[in-house]
């Protein structure tokens, strides 16, 4: 069983979480996850401007 990365850096921007983390192969990465209930929203990317824009655009379709 894998073990859980270890988030960095993490900054919230509105309802979602902005973080990095360095994955399993050594690589850093960075992920955006909204916090709202029922919303879902997760993405990752290699460069930590992309994740803090589609944090900065993200819609919540749930409210």
């Amino acid at each position: 069983m894998p073990a859980q990365p270890r988030f960095r850096r993490v900054t919230r921007i509105g309802l979602v979480q902005v973080a990095t983390y360095y994955d399993d192969r050594g690589r850093e990465k960075h992920t955006a996850a909204c916090t709202a209930p029922r919303c879902g929203f997760s993405t990752e990317y290699d460069a930590r401007s992309a994740a803090e824009l589609a944090a900065r655009t993200h819609r919540c379709s749930v409210r």
